[in-house]
């Protein structure tokens, strides 16, 4: 085959995904010739339709209709996508005024999804930040009562756990001062796994007893036991979703197994797990990967962070025959601003 052949073929599947991209009606050789300025015959169409169907691109369901793009007629088409096209300023300004209304991390959160489904009217989430990756910012002790204190653990991903430790004893304003300082030593600037060691380092009564002021010894393994027990849990990873009744657009076929997939949440985790370069947007089509697959669907995908950390990954869901390039496009800024926001930039 010559390459003035191949590169006509290659016009005519992009033609033809665009297409069923925009309508979701088979596409025959006359509505190609009408709507594309191909500049060949019907019969030169109509031939290269059936090498492309020989080829697996594109399928008939039946005798007199036209053709629909496969699952690699779809990664063809992406895969010629180079850039990624910037979005109006209009959107940009509209994106940036939505996101830093946000109040912290998981709120901004919660704003990205509800503005990516609305921008690509598809389903989107976004992953909660990846908490090996979380280092803790600091420890915040505050004496509710003498006989009851709150801890306020913040990490650099933003994420704030609260509380209470009830004591046997009265702690006062100094000890409170004390108990801050000792256990910001032992946790600040520490991941939470290495954290969690540093605090029962500090606890050992074989090893750094000697470390803690007599004083406020019972208080600070109390905030300890707490400390490791609840606060330095790393939860199961959670995802945030918007727009999965956008969703119904498509077939109800369709719809039910996305919105299977959007609830167990395993499969999605799956994909946004492999979504950890900021900056670079990925597509994963259909049941390209058999273990993490999405039957009729696609995800685009990409991570954010700050500090050139990837906290987690956002992506749109939606079936095969979405806008590509739009989507593409949505995604990699909303990340982009998420990245901008919480870095505080």
């Amino acid at each position: 085959m010559s390459s003035s052949t191949a590169q006509r073929r290659t016009k005519v599947l992009h033609a033809i995904v665009a297409d069923y991209i925009a309508r979701q009606d088979p596409v025959g050789s006359k509505a190609l010739l009408e709507r594309h300025n191909l500049k060949v015959s019907s019969a030169t169409i109509r031939n290269d339709m059936a090498a492309l169907e020989a080829e697996g691109y594109i399928v008939q369901q039946h005798a007199s209709s036209g053709r629909i793009p496969t699952e690699r007629a779809y990664r063809e088409f992406v895969d010629s996508i180079h850039t990624v096209k910037p979005l109006s300023q209009a959107e940009r300004t509209a994106i940036v005024s939505f996101l830093e209304g946000g109040v912290d991390l998981e709120d901004v959160l919660h704003r990205s999804v509800r503005l990516l489904s609305q921008l690509t009217r598809q389903a989107a989430v976004v992953q909660l930040p990846n908490l090996a990756v979380a280092h803790v910012k600091h420890l915040e002790v505050v004496a509710l009562s003498p006989l009851r204190l709150l801890l306020v653990l913040i990490t650099d991903t933003g994420r704030v756990d609260q509380r209470n430790v009830e004591l046997d004893h009265p702690c006062n304003e100094e000890h409170v001062a004390k108990l801050r300082d000792v256990l910001n030593q032992a946790l600040a600037g520490r991941t939470l796994a290495d954290a969690s060691v540093a605090l029962s380092q500090l606890a050992d009564p074989q090893g750094q007893q000697q470390r803690l002021d007599p004083e406020i010894h019972m208080f600070a393994l109390r905030c300890i036991t707490v400390l490791i027990e609840t606060l330095l849990e790393q939860p199961n990873d959670k995802i945030i979703v918007a727009g999965a009744s956008q969703l119904a657009k498509a077939t109800q076929h369709l719809s039910h197994e996305l919105l299977e997939a959007l609830e167990e949440q395993v499969v999605v985790l799956r994909l946004l797990a492999n979504a950890q370069e900021l900056g670079q947007v990925q597509v994963h089509i259909g049941q390209e990967d058999s273990d993490a697959g999405l039957p009729g669907a696609s995800v685009v995908s990409t991570g954010y962070g700050a500090q050139g950390a990837t906290f987690g990954g956002m992506a749109v869901v939606g079936p095969t025959f979405m806008d590509y390039s739009g989507t593409m496009s949505k995604v990699h800024a909303v990340a982009q601003y998420v990245s901008r926001v919480i870095g505080g930039e």
